[in-house]
């Protein structure tokens, strides 16, 4: 059975490459590898006729090597605010089960290594952007200034958690994981933003 379902809101991405982060251009990964956090803020959303407006969800990833080559291990987290309902129409938009461009990122992913309920804070603010998911990890970062103070974007990038949309260029001012072997506690790395829009089958 197909499910109807559509979500938007805000998402960001937090990373361990230096500068901007290549992997959104398919190429390698500063570091060889990539460990991330990337989390969503849905401001609407339904799943037939559940609704998942103001829920959060995230994961934390880790890439062995090209993010295009997939190989991903994930941490999955979704908002203990949750009802039953609400938890399986995130726990199967964001499983990549039910189509739309989560199951494309999903197709990446060769190992879930937990799915969790906790708390997730997402705050959003001109300029920056706050991810905090339980005690396990957090991250904040902050929009780099381009010409006459504008924000430096990026648009049609070939690897793309938002597709369609103009992504800001952001740093972070930290970058923390710690939790299912997926271990990280950086800062002034590569970070972006930007809305989403996400539906299916």
């Amino acid at each position: 059975m197909s499910h109807q379902w559509s979500i938007r809101g805000e998402y960001l991405e937090s990373c361990n490459c230096k500068g901007a982060c290549p992997c959104i251009y398919l190429g390698n990964p500063t570091e060889g590898e990539c460990t991330a956090l990337v989390g969503w803020h849905i401001t609407q959303g339904l799943f037939e006729e559940v609704d998942l407006s103001d829920r959060n969800v995230a994961i934390a990833l880790h890439s062995p090597g090209h993010m295009a080559e997939g190989n991903w291990k994930v941490v999955l987290y979704i908002d203990q605010r949750v009802d039953a309902r609400q938890q399986e129409a995130l726990s199967s938009i964001f499983g990549g089960q039910v189509g739309g461009h989560p199951a494309l990122l999903a197709s990446f992913i060769s190992e879930v290594v937990a799915v969790e309920s906790l708390p997730i804070h997402f705050e959003v603010e001109k300029g920056r952007r706050q991810l905090k998911i339980g005690e396990s990890a957090e991250t904040e970062i902050t929009a780099l200034e381009g010409q006459n103070g504008a924000e430096v974007t990026i648009h049609n990038h070939p690897l793309a958690v938002a597709p369609g949309e103009t992504l800001v260029v952001a740093r972070s001012q930290s970058l923390l994981h710690r939790s299912h072997g997926i271990d990280i506690d950086l800062s002034e790395r590569s970070a972006f933003y930007s809305p989403f829009a996400y539906s299916g089958p």
